[in-house]
């Protein structure tokens, strides 16, 4: 059996580019069509993995090929210098594994944000789908039985994230670089992938918890701790600390309290909080927060509509 390489979206600054992926040994196609108890296989697939650890990688680079290998959990992580200067936006990179004499190579993406643009950190379930987090039970319905094409967005989401990709341009071209941080696991990329990419939303950069490699680890998906999410918004902003930064995010969780120690650490670069009010009630844990950010002179906007977001953007002019 062929080994399976799996690629994510990578991103660099000016001297540094970070590309990653897993290596699986055995892994199951997720049929994106199929409907109710084939759905809840093809999803519970995604947890039947298997991984390769310790397996060469091998980058190219410009006229190099830079190798590592994968750590006990499949995964992979390319931080390399940069020598020569590259142009901003969305590039492709490439990796390559070896079996025996052939060699499997896949092609990613990679993104270096424009200078002086801003920098979008959104959060994924229930800040723009639709997750039910709050209920276990709900939650894990929607995932089993409904496929990509049946889940949904929250009115306004797509014409709010796509106005802040393009910094409200009429040609619509992505000038500010999104990250879609998320405590779903690697697992799950694919799905998260095609259902951006169904809506129209922007293509960010998704950074993701560790993998699971077990059935008994599907019912503990999203769940524990989420410290990574602040871990990895903390790196972002320290590897682009000359971007202004607006967060998206919900009550549902801990997105609130992840977002007030942000903004503490990085008081000039967060300009913008936006939490999504997921009860009937405004919560007034949350209000607390938001007015402490308001005090650090922090744009704030707790809405129940994503109208209400895209009508706080252009009040404060991060959209025409």
């Amino acid at each position: 059996m062929k080994p399976i390489l799996q690629l994510y979206r990578g991103y660099a600054n000016e001297e540094e580019l970070i590309v990653m992926g897993h290596v699986f040994k055995r892994t199951y196609d997720y049929d994106f069509q199929k409907k109710n108890f084939k759905n809840a296989t093809s999803i519970i697939n995604q947890f039947r993995i298997k991984t390769l650890k310790n397996f060469d990688i091998y980058l190219k680079c410009g006229n190099q090929e830079i190798r590592t290998k994968t750590l006990d959990d499949g995964y992979f992580k390319f931080c390399i210098p940069l020598d020569e200067e590259t142009s901003f936006g969305w590039m492709s990179y490439e990796v390559s594994i070896k079996e025996g004499s052939e060699t499997i190579t896949e092609k990613g993406s990679f993104i270096r944000p424009h200078k002086g643009k801003l920098g979008i950190i959104s959060d994924i379930d229930d800040t723009f789908l639709i997750s039910h987090t709050q209920n276990f039970f709900k939650k894990i319905y929607i995932l089993l039985f409904k496929n990509v094409n049946d889940r949904k967005v929250f009115t306004d989401v797509v014409p709010h994230y796509q106005a802040l990709s393009s910094a409200g341009r009429n040609n619509k071209e992505e000038e500010n670089a999104f990250f879609y941080v998320s405590s779903s696991e690697w697992n799950l990329y694919r799905f998260i992938v095609k259902f951006t990419k169904i809506h129209n939303l922007p293509r960010a950069v998704i950074l993701l918890k560790d993998i699971r490699r077990g059935l008994t680890d599907f019912f503990m998906s999203g769940r524990g701790n989420h410290d990574h999410k602040f871990d990895k918004i903390k790196h972002v902003l320290e590897f682009y600390p000359n971007l202004k930064y607006v967060l998206l995010g919900d009550d549902s969780q801990h997105d609130p309290i992840l977002y007030e120690r942000i903004c503490k650490i990085f008081p000039v670069t967060v300009i913008a909080v936006y939490i999504r009010q997921t009860g009937r009630h405004q919560k007034e844990a949350t209000k607390t927060i938001m007015k402490n950010l308001e005090n650090l002179d922090v744009s704030v906007c707790y809405y129940k509509n994503s109208s209400e977001a895209i009508m706080h953007s252009k009040s404060i002019g991060i959209i025409m």
